[in-house]
C-alpha cells in the first residue's frame, strides 16, 4: 500500500556577505536602479572563499534534522538538485552525506536547473511513497558565484548563494487522515529549448581548454527575453496543471511559491492566474536567483515566520534551464 509523504521540517543556510547592487557600478556599467527595474531584486548572499555547494547543504541539513529531532544517521535518501556540484564525480549529495557522518543513505544529485527542486520532490515523494525508504534529505544547494560571468551585466546581477531543505518521511495513510504531504505533481520539459539556456562548456561536448576559459564559457549563457516568455508561460500551465489534478480552486490556496528567478516573472504569472499578490509568495528582493535553492528558502522562511498552520495549502511551481518546468500541489502539516 502506498505511503503519504509528509514534509517533517524545513532548513536553511544563507552566506554571511550581503551584496547590493550599488556594488556592481564600481566594475560594471549598471545601477541600483537598472537591476531593480528590470529584476526587483535588491541585494543577493555570496558563499565565503572556499566555502563549497556542499559546505552550505550541510548547514542547512543540520538545521532541518535537529527541527525535527532527526538523527543524521537515520536518513535513508539524500537527493541534491544543484547545477553547482562540488565536483563533476562524486555527486554533491555524497559529499554531504560523508559530513553528516551517515553511511546508510542512498544519495545522488539531480540536474534539472532551477526546477531541480520540484523534479527532486517528486522523484523522493515516490521513493518514500513506495515504502522502499522512510526518511529523505531533499536539498537544494547552490553556489551561483561559480558560475556567474562577472563581465555580463545582464546575469551576474541575478545570482547569489544560498542552501535550503525539507525532510520528508513516508507515512500510513491510515496515521494521516488529514491528508497532509505531498500532493500532486506535475513536470515537463523541452529539450529542444536547450540552447538558450546554458553552460557551454566543461562538459564532454567541449572539455574545458584554456580557449573555453578564455571565451567564458565556462559561465552561464542565457537569452533572457525568450526565458522570459517561456517561464511566464509555463510555470502558469504548470500551476493550473496541478491545480486540475488536486480538484482545488486557485483561491483556496493559501500561497503559491514561484521559484525566484525574477519578480517581474513572478508577478506576471500572479496576473495570469488571477489570484491577489499576497498569496504569491517573493523574498527575490533580498536573495537573487539561487536556483534550486529558492522554492525550499520560500518555505522555510513561511514556516519561520509563522505564516504556515496545519492543512495550509501551496502550489509550488517552477522553470528552469532544459528547458524544465513543474508544480507541487502540498498540503502542509505532518502527523504528530
Amino acid at each position: 500500500m502506498l505511503k503519504d509523504v509528509v514534509v517533517r521540517s524545513t532548513g536553511r543556510y544563507l552566506p554571511e556577505r550581503v551584496v547590493h547592487n550599488e556594488e556592481f557600478s564600481a566594475f560594471l556599467e549598471t545601477n541600483d536602479a537598472w537591476i531593480t527595474e528590470r529584476t526587483g531584486i535588491k541585494e543577493r548572499r555570496y558563499a565565503a572563499p572556499g566555502e563549497t555547494t556542499s559546505d552550505m547543504g550541510l548547514k542547512a541539513s543540520l538545521q532541518c534534522l535537529e527541527r525535527a529531532g532527526v538523527s543524521p544517521e537515520d536518513i535513508d535518501l539524500i537527493i541534491v538538485p544543484t547545477v553547482t556540484p562540488d565536483t563533476i564525480f562524486p555527486a554533491t549529495a555524497n559529499w554531504i552525506q560523508g559530513k553528516l557522518g551517515n553511511k546508510k543513505a542512498w544519495s545522488f544529485d539531480l540536474n534539472a536547473g532551477c526546477s531541480g527542486y520540484v523534479y527532486a520532490l517528486s522523484v523522493a515523494s515516490s521513493l518514500l511513497a513506495a515504502g522502499r525508504n522512510r526518511y529523505a534529505l531533499v536539498v537544494g544547494t547552490e553556489k551561483m558565484t561559480a558560475i556567474s560571468d562577472f563581465t555580463d551585466r545582464t546575469t551576474c546581477v541575478l545570482f547569489g548563494d544560498a542552501a535550503a531543505c525539507f525532510l520528508l518521511e513516508g507515512v500510513d495513510a491510515a496515521d494521516n487522515p488529514q491528508g497532509f504531504g505531498l500532493r500532486h505533481f506535475y513536470t515537463q520539459s523541452d529539450g529542444t529549448l536547450a540552447p538558450i539556456l546554458l553552460q557551454h562548456a566543461g562538459g564532454s561536448n567541449k572539455p574545458p581548454t584554456y580557449k573555453t576559459v578564455a571565451a567564458h564559457e565556462h559561465f552561464i549563457y542565457m537569452e533572457g527575453q525568450e526565458v522570459y516568455k517561456n517561464a511566464v508561460k509555463r510555470m502558469s500551465q504548470a500551476s493550473r496543471e496541478v491545480l486540475a489534478m488536486a480538484g482545488v480552486d486557485a483561491a483556496d490556496v493559501d500561497y503559491f511559491v514561484a521559484h525566484q528567478a525574477n519578480a517581474r516573472i513572478i508577478e506576471a504569472v500572479q496576473r495570469m492566474l488571477k489570484v491577489p499578490a499576497e498569496k504569491v509568495y517573493i523574498n527575490v528582493q533580498r536573495y537573487g536567483n539561487t536556483t534550486s535553492a529558492t522554492i525550499p528558502l520560500c518555505v522555510d522562511e513561511l514556516v519561520c515566520d509563522g505564516k504556515l498552520h496545519d492543512g495550509s495549502k501551496l502550489v509550488l511551481f517552477t522553470f528552469g534551464t532544459g528547458f524544465t518546468w513543474g508544480s507541487c500541489y502540498l498540503v502542509w502539516g505532518s502527523p504528530k
